[in-house]
Formats: C-alpha cells, structure tokens, sequence
C-alpha cells in the first residue's frame, strides 16, 4: 500500500504554487474540500472493509486465492498510476470516479486487517492514529516554515521502507520487520505535515478544473498517509486474533 505514495508526491512536481499569496480564509475553505473528499475515501474503505470481513462467501473468494487477492493490489497501484500520470488530460469528475475506485478497492484489501486483528485493537490503533493525523497535520497547516527539504527526506524514507519491504518479504526478519514498522510510522507522521503544506498551494492553480483536481489529488495524498500510518501503528500495537 505504501508504494502507491511515491505516485502520488510526484503531482506537485507538475502543479506547485506559493500558498502565501492567497487569503486564508480561501485556504481554510479549500482544504475543508480536500478533507472531506479524504474522509469520504476513508469512509467507503472503512464500509467495504466491514461488508466483505462479514462475509464468509466474499471472504474465501478474495483470500482463498492468490491471485485474486494480488489482482486486486495490483489494481490499486494501476489506479494511483493512471490517476497521477493522466491528471493532466481527465477531467475532475473522472479523477474523482477513480479516486473513489480506488477506496473502493482498498477496502477489499483493507477487510484481511479487520479479519487478523481485534475489534478492540483496531478501534484504539485508529484513534492514535486520527489524533496523531490531527496533529500533524495542524502543524503542517499552521506553520510559516518551508517543509519542501523535510518532505525530500521523508519521501527518501518511504523509498527505504518500500525497499526494505520487498527484501524482508523474502527474508522475512523478525529484527527488520519491527525496524519498518518504526521507520514507517515516522516516515508517515512527516509526510502528513509535508502533504498538508503542499496541497495549500493548489489553491492557486490557475483554473477552476486544476483546483478541483488539486483537492482530489490532495485527499487522496492525505488518505494515503492516513492508511498507511494506521497500518504502521498496528503492525505495532495491534492484538492479533
């Protein structure tokens, strides 16, 4: 899941601007649009997820076979690829139908978790990480320092990550697998800031379209953080059934 994040921090090589020239208040009311098209994401991945954990029938379909399951992962890095690489050239709406895929498809994935960890366990692991997503992203929001050098080193993290856990897949360390899940949980508190600052300057793409191109590829950007942080968190405080 995590890969998919790279994709997504590559947009604002191609849409950038300098938030500071536009009045707070239309910043305020703008990322009110990206957080509500993150919470959305986040609300289908979350219904999904508990639709197919609570069928038996769904559930020996998608885990029963390999190659559904990995179809499936493969179908999500598709559609963070086509959504970044095509932005230019769709329209809002189509970004929005495959964002909203996108969540969709995560939340068939997302349902093993809600099968391998306790109800208890999951509902605390979400709220760290709705309170720590909370925080940082105020901080990301609210301060007057450029982020861009911390985000380059955040993003240089995540590529260790990603890397690491394609070796430990074969390895499979124990020693390695908690190191990730460190890392990971920094690497993911930063981004959280650095994504928050950058999606401020969407506000100022010039067309109406960009803008709202700019808020769909921001909530996603955020959901991603907001996943894979809640993901790291488990692997470290979650009770397995």
């Amino acid at each position: 899941m995590d890969r998919n994040q790279n994709s997504v921090n590559s947009w604002d090589q191609q849409y950038s601007s300098n938030p500071t020239t536009v009045s707070p208040s239309y910043v305020a009311q703008y990322m009110t649009k990206v957080y509500g098209w993150m919470f959305l994401g986040l609300s289908i991945t979350a219904v999904i997820a508990f639709l197919i954990a609570n069928s038996p029938a769904a559930v020996g379909f998608l885990f029963g076979n390999r190659l559904v399951f990995f179809g499936l992962l493969i179908a999500q890095i598709f559609l963070v690829g086509f959504l970044v690489v095509r932005i230019q050239k769709m329209s809002s709406t189509t970004a929005t139908a495959v964002f909203i895929g996108y969540a969709a498809l995560m939340g068939i994935t997302f349902s093993a978790l809600l099968l391998a960890y306790t109800a208890g366990s999951l509902v605390g692991v979400f709220a760290i990480t709705a309170g720590t997503f909370g925080i940082m992203t105020a901080v990301g929001y609210f301060t007057k320092q450029d982020l861009t050098s911390f985000g380059k080193i955040m993003m240089m993290g995540l590529v260790g990550v990603i890397l690491a856990s394609i070796v430990n897949f074969f390895m499979e360390s124990t020693t390695l697998y908690w190191i990730i899940s460190y890392v990971g949980v920094a690497v993911f508190v930063g981004l959280i800031a650095y994504d928050t600052q950058k999606i401020k300057a969407y506000a100022l793409l010039d067309s109406e379209e960009d803008r709202k191109k700019g808020a769909i590829m921001g909530a996603l950007a955020l959901y991603l953080d907001f996943v894979n942080l809640f993901i790291f968190l488990l692997r470290l405080f979650g009770d397995r059934k």
